[in-house]
Parts: structure tokens; C-alpha cells; sequence
């Protein structure tokens, strides 16, 4: 018999027009072209499940499963996902500066709350074979969930992506493919395959329920703040996926009654060779144009063009804050001072959302004793770091002084 956990989905949504769609079928994207996001019954749960009681559970992903769409217990896929840990930042960020590091999950990124969910739903739904352009983490996590649960995959990298993620997405199982371009050319080949009928696209905001993952960043820091939210959010924005899903959490939380209606600034980071939403909300349009010759240390927010652009400059907005863009330089500069003075070994995506920070502070966005987070997305130890030669040999004299 398979049990059912209780979900309190109604339907799906296109984020732009509000056409309503039924859940529990196969969908892409609205009929306009654009994400579908999930819709609960917050009226019914808040009558019958408690704020408190949600705390009492072992503090993993799961533990927020009447907000989540996987309705049976046995189309669950999991490989651990843990409440991910805030840790001070007191020397290289400030006394109010908290890391969310998103490294301690399974793959090393937060890539995999977005990938368990959406793959987890493909079972249910009776998806077999999955496709996905990928900047090296999101193709690990899609890789990892779906060899667990028997979905074939393919996946499509710019064929500059870190070594390791390459090696690593095929040594869990998917079969992966370099190619000249970037990660939107890479998207390309996916929609024309999906197209074709080969495969089920998995490409960011193309399927409804990776923003579901996403959004339990929200939903944890709500309930690792005490039920309050902090001042400013600074988030490391490529398609911007999690943004879009903390935005929808906040308002889940506030309609059951376990927050209020303050909200953080939040702020959309992106790198200076690869900033199109920062162009969009400084020319105050709703739409992104794709951003030529994209370049950065930072391939995770190496995006040029996002199909959820007009969401997350929704939820900038309307939380009155910014897109920052940030240099290379800055961002190195970031991951290494986070690394020698606290002791935290960043991502570079992490390292520019503590370059904008500083970039915020200076400029008067926020101020030293706002509570803030900053979101480290991946483990360091993925990322190519400055070389160590120093030797020394044991058999010659030693000068100890140097040492």
C-alpha cells in the first residue's frame, strides 16, 4: 500500500497570465511560455498543521512536506538533505553577517533541493529519460537523483565547465557532453531535443517543481531565525531559480500566519562580465536581453539569458532591493578573505555575494547592524584554488626561522 503524505496542492499556475493547470500531470511551461508555479490550499493546512509542530521534526528538507508536491512516501528520492548550517561571518563579512552554506548538501550544492524535488515528481509522473543544460553543479544533482531512482539522463555543459563537475556528473551516472558555447547554447540543444521527443527538459523554470525545492531555503531560514526573516538577502543569481523560490516561501508563510509582512531586501548578485538582470532593473524594464560574450570566474551565475527574468526582478522590486553586479577581482577577493580570516572555504558564486555585500555597505543599501545572509551555493573544495609549493626537505638543515 502506498502511503500518502499529506500535500495540500491544488493546481498550477503560469506565473505571468495566472492560467490555472491541473497537478498531477506532465507539464513544461504555460501555454505563454513561461513558469508554472504550484499552488497549495494554505487556508485548509493552516487549520490543520502548526507552526510548532513543524519544528519538532528532524530538521531535513522533508520535514516541510505539506508545502511540497510529492504526495507518495515511495516517489520520495533522497540522498540526505540536510537543514543546511548559518555560519558568522565576523572578520570578512561583520558582526550581523551570517553564511547559509549550502555545501553541506548532497553533491555539495543547492543545486540538489531544486533536482531532489523535480526529480522525485518526474517518477511520480512517469517521466524516463531526462535532458538539462548545466553550468557543472545542477547536472551533478540531476545526475545523483535520477541514477537513484532509474531515470536516464543527459546533459549538455559549456565546454569550459570545471573539470571536476564534468567528471563528476558522468561518474554518477548521466551521460554528459561538452559543447562550444554556453550554457544557453546548451539549452538550445535540449529544446530542440525535447522537441524532437527524446527527452523531458529539465532546463531551470521549464518544469514547475525545482522552484519547489528551491523555496526551502526560505522556509528554513525562517524557522533557523526564530520565525522572523532577516534584513537583506544577498543571492548569487544566475537563473534565479531560488530567489523566485524564497519570494513564493515568504508569501506561503506569511498567508498560513507564522510570519509577518516584512520582508528582506533582497539582493539579485550577478558577476560584471554577466549581468543582464542588473542592466534590466537599472533600465527598469521586466525583461533581460541575452548579455553577449558572458565571462566570469563565477560559472554558476554565468547565465546570459534567464526565462524567469521578470520573477526575479519581481521579487527585487518588491522588497526594495537591488541587482549588484560585482568584478572577478572583488569576487577572488571575497573567497579569499572568507577563507584566511573565518576560516570558510567559499564558492565564487559565495565570494560575490560577499563582494556585493561589501559593494552594499559602502554605498548605504544596507547598514553594519542589519541582520544579513549570505548565500554560499556550493563547497569551495569544487573550485580551482591558488597552487601551495613550499617544500621542505627533511634531510637537509632546516631553517627554522623561516619556517
Amino acid at each position: 500500500m502506498v502511503e500518502h503524505r499529506p500535500t495540500f496542492v491544488t493546481n498550477l499556475e503560469c506565473s505571468l497570465t495566472g492560467e490555472v493547470y491541473e497537478a498531477d500531470q506532465v507539464h513544461g511551461q504555460s501555454s505563454a511560455g513561461r513558469p508554472l508555479l504550484v499552488r497549495y490550499d494554505l487556508d485548509a493546512m493552516r487549520t490543520q498543521v502548526t507552526r510548532d509542530e513543524i519544528a519538532a521534526r528532524p530538521t531535513d528538507l522533508w520535514r516541510w512536506r505539506e508545502l511540497l508536491p510529492v504526495r507518495a512516501t515511495t516517489d520520495i528520492v533522497s540522498l540526505g538533505e540536510i537543514e543546511t548550517p548559518l555560519v558568522p561571518l565576523l572578520k570578512a563579512g561583520g558582526a550581523n553577517v551570517l553564511v547559509k552554506d549550502e555545501g553541506r548538501l548532497p553533491t555539495g550544492s543547492f543545486k540538489a533541493r531544486g533536482l531532489v524535488m523535480a526529480v522525485a515528481m518526474a517518477k511520480a509522473l512517469g517521466i524516463t529519460r531526462i535532458a538539462m543544460p548545466t553550468n557543472g553543479n545542477a547536472g551533478a544533482a540531476l545526475a545523483a537523483y535520477a541514477s537513484r531512482c532509474g531515470i536516464e539522463t543527459i546533459v549538455f555543459c559549456p565546454a569550459d565547465t570545471p573539470e571536476i563537475n564534468v567528471r563528476e556528473i558522468a561518474m554518477q551516472g548521466a551521460r554528459v557532453w561538452r559543447v562550444n558555447g554556453l550554457i544557453d547554447d546548451c539549452g538550445a540543444i535540449v529544446g530542440e531535443g525535447a522537441r524532437q521527443g527524446r527527452w523531458f527538459d529539465f532546463s531551470t523554470l521549464k518544469e514547475p517543481y525545482r522552484i519547489e525545492g528551491k523555496k526551502t531555503m526560505g522556509l528554513e531560514l525562517a524557522a533557523q531565525l526564530g520565525w522572523t526573516l532577516p534584513k537583506a538577502i544577498f543571492y548569487p543569481t544566475g537563473g534565479g531559480t531560488g530567489l523566485i523560490g524564497m519570494w513564493k516561501a515568504f508569501a506561503e508563510l506569511e498567508a498560513l500566519g507564522w510570519i509577518g509582512s516584512e520582508r528582506p531586501k533582497m539582493f539579485a548578485v550577478q558577476a560584471a562580465g554577466c549581468a543582464p538582470i542588473v542592466k534590466a532593473f537599472e533600465d527598469g524594464v521586466e525583461h533581460a536581453d541575452r548579455w553577449e560574450d558572458a565571462h566570469t570566474v563565477a560559472a554558476g551565475i554565468r547565465v546570459p539569458r534567464a526565462v524567469g527574468d521578470f520573477l526575479i526582478l519581481r521579487a527585487v522590486r518588491e522588497s526594495g532591493g537591488r541587482a549588484l553586479a560585482v568584478s572577478d577581482a572583488a569576487i577572488l577577493d571575497a573567497v579569499d578573505d572568507a577563507a584566511r580570516q573565518d576560516g570558510l572555504l567559499l564558492c565564487p558564486e559565495g565570494g560575490a555575494t560577499l563582494a556585493a555585500y561589501r559593494q552594499a555597505l559602502a554605498d548605504g543599501l544596507v547598514a553594519a547592524e542589519d541582520s544579513t545572509i549570505l548565500f554560499n551555493c556550493a563547497t569551495g573544495l569544487k573550485y580551482p584554488m591558488p597552487e601551495a609549493p613550499q617544500a621542505l626537505d627533511r634531510h637537509a638543515l632546516i631553517d627554522w626561522d623561516a619556517l
